[in-house]
């Protein structure tokens, strides 16, 4: 993403973060870049039920919650650290100034928007699907898809089933019996509860 000395050249700071602390609300108004660079955060909302669906999951080096900064609005979802966290905050102005005279900055935040937009499209029509083995194993190859292993060699999903099924926005059952149902296809492999794809 950008450089963390490119950044704290432009008053940016590093904050820590306990696990399950809010960063910030869903609603609330934009005011900071935010670039990880130790931990886990997840973006979050809740549907009428009170069920809770993932919009997205970040880690070491990449950033979130960019879209509410370049539109004006409130923040459509919660981001909330999935573990102890490090994070390069960046007040908003002086985001738009580095973006302003820091081209290869600028095109490394237009490349992980552009992924997560791509993302989006991809399982949009699986979200609205009711088949659950498509939906997760359309999740389960962008993540291999996104990570830097090579071509051929197994991939480790790093998600728990519960989060597997907030991603996709099925019940951690389905999630559980589809995931073996893939397993037997031969699409996966599971090893002492973890996932191999």
């Amino acid at each position: 993403m950008i450089d963390i000395d490119v950044l704290l050249s432009y008053n940016g700071f590093v904050k820590e973060f306990d696990k399950d602390q809010m960063i910030v609300e869903q609603g609330e108004e934009p005011k900071y870049y935010y670039q990880i660079i130790q931990g886990k955060v997840k973006m979050n909302n809740y549907n009428e039920e009170g069920k809770e669906f993932i919009q997205g999951m970040f880690g070491e080096g990449e950033s979130f919650g960019e879209p509410p900064l370049f539109m004006e609005i409130g923040y459509p979802a919660n981001a909330i650290t999935l573990v102890n966290s490090k994070i390069v905050l960046i007040k908003k102005e002086d985001f738009f100034l580095l973006l302003e005279q820091e081209k290869t900055s600028c095109f490394g935040v237009f490349k992980a928007l552009s992924s997560r937009l791509y993302y989006k499209s991809i399982m949009a029509p699986d979200i609205s699907s009711n088949d659950s083995y498509k939906r997760i194993l359309t999740l389960l190859h962008y993540l291999k898809n996104q990570s830097a292993v090579e071509e051929g060699r197994e991939f480790l999903v790093e998600l728990t089933r519960q989060q597997i099924a907030d991603l996709t926005g099925l019940r951690v059952e389905t999630v559980i019996r589809t995931i073996k149902e893939i397993e037997c296809r031969k699409q996966l492999r599971i090893e002492r509860g973890k996932l191999y794809i």
